[in-house]
């Protein structure tokens, strides 16, 4: 039994993110207390992409980004589209799509402001958020009483595909004059304007 690639295909299975070599080799290094040489890490990883070319895996070691991953191949992508499909389904009401495109856009931000923008109460929009790990507190406004500030977090950006706040797509509503403005309390934020991207 292979103990070297039995140990890198966990690392790269295990990982949320292209791990990259250099990690790996941090990672074996201080499990075997000992230098692993790059060569017999190379070999590894050349066998485990030998490994799942063969029709019986679903999936296929991929380098990307500077780093492996397992991915799923073409082959699939059709039963895989009907999970996505079926996960649509349970993508955020409007209030809370509406909610978090004015956290996005105005972070950091009050309750106070996004009921002001939206025009109506948004307790439970905003616990949903938070429940979903999309907003996080970000601190306390220097205002009275001190209200707390709501800001996004990295799994929104995960969710809706971008590496970026600067991704976010620019209003509608603004021009390429006024496209470094905030966003008013008459932006009306549409749904369509955000939509996750699945793959």
């Amino acid at each position: 039994m292979d103990f070297l690639q039995n140990h890198i295909e966990a690392l790269i299975f295990c990982s949320p993110s292209p791990i990259k070599v250099i990690d790996i080799k941090t990672c074996l290094s201080e499990m075997f207390n000992a230098d692993v040489p790059d060569e017999d890490i190379a070999g590894a990883l050349q066998r485990l992409e030998e490994k799942f070319t063969a029709e019986e895996y679903s999936f296929q070691l991929y380098k990307a980004g500077g780093g492996y991953q397992f991915l799923t191949k073409p082959a699939y992508q059709a039963s895989i589209g009907i999970m996505l499909k079926q996960q649509s389904k349970k993508r955020l009401s409007t209030s809370a799509m509406e909610t978090l495109s004015i956290i996005a856009y105005k972070q950091p931000i009050s309750k106070t402001e996004i009921e002001n923008i939206r025009g109506v109460n948004c307790d439970y929009a905003v616990q949903k958020l938070l429940d979903k790990n999309l907003i996080e507190i970000t601190g306390k406004a220097d205002t009275i009483g001190r209200p707390m500030l709501y800001g996004t977090t990295p799994k929104f950006m995960e969710y809706f595909g971008i590496n970026d706040l600067n991704e976010l797509p620019v209003p509608k509503e603004f021009t390429s004059e006024t496209s470094t403005s905030t966003i008013g309390e008459n932006i009306d934020l549409k749904e369509s304007d955000a939509q996750p991207q699945q793959e």
